[in-house]
């Protein structure tokens, strides 16, 4: 029997295969799917450096086959009319590719969501955007799942309406709402967290609204695009950089397409690898290039990748977020120096809370973030709970069981080291677990102080309202017994902290 063998595009790959991408059920792919597409909101505002407004409506088509309408609006910098069909219809094409940080990583998000309603409704996505609040173009689309390409059913261009810039995308998709409705409010609930300079509405099936206002007017520093780090490159980067160079020497090239290499780091690493600083990229051979990154992987003084291209949430962006979400008591929050796993470079951020509206609970509530994304599927797998439960004894920092502890961590990085491309748990890497681990030891110490002066501050109230209770009685007695006048112990009481009202409501305790 002869065997056929035949490629297949990305898109019908994941047509086939959409449960790895997240999109497992009709639950979890409403979840996901309102997850991409916020994702790629916030970060279309984040770009031009606009706050954010990310307005989410679903609507309910077909009760019986439970075919749900999905609509996301945004006021970000929108799509260039050229590029919708590409960006919303071919899987695997985006402007997350460069080395920086982004919500989005695999170019699967915003596209796998329309692939996922086309596959379970077979009707086309609507796509508005204007770039400039004068021009909206407006197309009908669908994916070309054989081809990987978009098929475009209708298109137009006309004014925008009120000088709206930004992109809307509306399609029909199969839907378990009732079975999602939880994740999906705890999702925009954390999103808020990490977000407070973004005002999130969601309105339900329904009619139910659900509104999350800014809380912090300022748009925090959008990351860089930045050069890759020779620790982080391996053969197939070089030779697509080496084929993509306008340099005419290696020694050029090294110091032009790399951070953290000057001519002086670049001709150790040329020697290290047996060529010559004069040889042109471009024609070095198989065998050059292996040496090359092998020199690369040996050489051991590259100093650590630049963290100028990152941006965290922000100690004044988390805490603010925590305090209007929650409400706690206490809230910590600490920010690690920028350090670096396999080239990429990161930023751990985590925060104690402690009291307020948090539930009470055996262990800790975990909240998770990655480049300012909530992480809700897979707690236990991810790295965050590998720290939070088997190297935080919370019993060490005078943690009561019950109580009510959050515990909030987030990286972030221009790669994330996601578990599966559902990016919902993150890999433990021995650098990240160092430093979470780290975060959340200083996070206990301060949190231990507080619950010390809480401690201290009932054990001198218990003090004083025995004084209070006791020394009127022993005044009185004493007074008896040496048959003299009873003495006025209030001025010492008072002394003492303790005043009329306390001594009025003892007396009353006594009398009952």
């Amino acid at each position: 029997m002869e065997t056929t063998f035949k490629a297949i595009s990305p898109s019908e790959f994941f047509y086939k295969n959409r449960d790895i991408a997240g999109f497992s059920s009709p639950a979890r792919s409403l979840y996901m799917s309102i997850r991409e597409l916020v994702e790629n909101s916030l970060d279309a505002a984040e770009t031009g450096r606009i706050l954010p407004e990310v307005y989410v409506e679903l609507s309910e088509e077909d009760a019986e086959r439970g075919v749900y309408g999905l609509k996301v609006v945004d006021n970000g910098v929108g799509v260039p009319g050229d590029k919708i069909p590409s960006a919303f219809a071919t899987v695997l094409y985006g402007s997350k590719y460069g080395f920086k940080q982004s919500r989005g990583t695999f170019g699967l998000g915003g596209t796998m969501a329309l692939l996922y309603g086309q596959i379970t409704t077979n009707k086309p996505a609507k796509v508005a955007s204007s770039t400039d609040g004068k021009n909206l173009y407006v197309y009908e689309l669908m994916i070309d799942v054989v081809e990987n390409k978009p098929r475009v059913i209708s298109s137009e261009r006309r004014q925008s309406p009120h000088g709206w810039r930004g992109t809307m995308v509306e399609f029909s998709l199969e839907a378990d709402y009732p079975g999602s409705r939880a994740k999906i409010l705890d999702y925009f609930k954390h999103t808020a967290v990490v977000n407070p300079h973004a005002t999130l509405t969601f309105v339900d099936s329904r009619g139910r609204l659900y509104h999350y206002p800014r809380s912090v007017e300022k748009v925090p520093e959008p990351p860089a695009e930045t050069l890759p780090h020779p620790v982080g490159v391996d053969v197939e980067m070089m030779t697509r950089l080496l084929s993509e160079t306008s340099a005419r020497t290696l020694l050029s090239f090294l110091t032009s397409s790399f951070q953290k290499i000057g001519s002086k780091t670049a001709r150790e690493v040329v020697e290290l690898a047996g060529l010559k600083p004069d040889d042109q990229p471009k024609k070095l051979s198989h065998q050059q290039v292996t040496a090359l990154v092998d020199a690369f992987k040996r050489y051991g003084k590259f100093r650590p990748p630049d963290p100028t291209p990152l941006s965290p949430v922000g100690k004044e962006f988390l805490e603010a977020g925590i305090k209007k979400t929650f409400n706690p008591d206490f809230v910590y929050v600490v920010q690690r120096e920028p350090s670096s796993y396999s080239g990429h470079p990161f930023i751990i951020e985590a925060a104690v809370a402690y009291g307020g509206n948090i539930p009470l609970t055996e262990k800790f509530h975990l909240y998770r973030f990655a480049n300012k994304i909530p992480l809700l599927y897979d707690e236990r797998a991810d790295v965050a709970w590998k720290v939070a439960e088997e190297k935080i004894d919370w019993a060490n920092y005078k943690v009561p069981k019950p109580a009510p502890l959050a515990v909030f961590t987030s990286i972030c990085s221009t790669k994330i080291p996601y578990k599966t491309v559902g990016k919902e748990a993150i890999a433990d890497r021995p650098e990240i677990e160092r430093e979470l681990t780290m975060a959340l030891r200083e996070c206990g110490r301060n949190l231990k102080l507080y619950l010390s002066r809480i401690e201290r501050r009932e054990a001198a109230v218990k003090r004083l309202t025995l004084y209070a209770k006791y020394l009127p009685m022993i005044s009185e007695f004493s007074a008896k017994a040496a048959d003299v006048k009873k003495p006025d112990v209030k001025p010492l009481l008072k002394k003492l902290g303790i005043g009329e009202q306390e001594l009025k409501a003892l007396e009353k305790q006594g009398k009952t």
